[in-house]
């Protein structure tokens, strides 16, 4: 999957920003050809379009994650360095570690496949993120399953775990934007995590047995803050299958998230 991710990323420009297709191959080095073979097989076929077709003799060589995570903590870091300036660095330090050394393309495509979002939060600061990827959310959804808004919040009661012990459960919750239906929940015991939300977006996504909650469907955008289970993997690749758009709320400042925040009594 994470080949059909670095091709979605790529489109994302186009899919979600409305950049054209010519300036965005353009600007990753993509020929066209290549660029419009992956968008047809992306609106044929979903995610599993993008997933490239592996050859029985492949060899599945690829970085030290620790490599990885240095190539993607030198892009975050203010000031902006260079592609060619990462790579040095990382190359000396594979060569230090008598590791593989990466190559330059290896190296660009692991920052082309960083968070836009996140980019922009670290390197050019709260202000320029909100401005570019929040502000323009605060109006109020026009249409239901227009954006769907998730959170999490401890109830204030106490029940039994497993072993006897009191303690307090938590709530998760996916709120319409337009209507301020509920269109999934979950309780449970234990720190929210990827799992407990994938399980509440899967009933708010599917009809319901009960003909009196009729929310269902899929989002265009679902809005929701840094928690480590809303910025996963598992939940990035959902999207990117789904094709609904995750929309972050800058740290510490939740603009446009209040309605589901009274509901949550925060």
């Amino acid at each position: 999957m994470d080949e059909a991710m670095r091709r979605f990323e790529f489109l994302r420009p186009h899919i979600e920003d409305g950049v054209a297709l010519a300036i965005a191959a353009r600007e990753a080095d993509i020929p066209i050809r290549t660029a419009q073979r992956w968008l047809a097989l992306y609106r044929t076929f979903g995610l599993e379009g993008l997933e490239r077709q592996k050859r029985s003799d492949a060899k599945t060589r690829k970085l030290p994650r620790e490599l990885v995570r240095m190539i993607e903590g030198l892009a975050l870091r203010k000031p902006r360095l260079s592609s060619a300036a990462i790579h040095r660095r990382v190359t000396a330090a594979a060569k230090a570690q008598d590791w593989r050394n990466p190559t330059y393309r290896t190296v660009y495509e692991i920052i082309r496949a960083l968070d836009p979002a996140m980019v922009t939060l670290a390197q050019d600061g709260a202000a320029a993120y909100r401005d570019r990827y929040e502000l323009v959310y605060r109006h109020r959804a026009t249409a239901p399953n227009a954006l769907w808004q998730a959170d999490h919040t401890m109830l204030d009661i106490l029940v039994f775990d497993a072993n006897g012990t009191a303690v307090r459960p938590w709530l998760t919750v996916i709120m319409d934007d337009h209507s301020r239906a509920i269109a999934g929940y979950l309780v449970f015991l234990g720190a929210p995590s990827a799992l407990q939300t994938s399980l509440v977006l899967r009933q708010a996504i599917w009809r319901k047995q009960n003909p009196d909650w009729p929310v269902c469907g899929i989002p265009d955008m679902l809005y929701v803050d840094h928690g480590s289970d809303f910025t996963s993997e598992h939940l990035d690749q959902a999207a990117a299958a789904l094709r609904f758009q995750i929309i972050y709320s800058a740290i510490a400042r939740p603009q446009g998230r209040g309605k589901i925040e009274r509901f949550s009594g925060q």
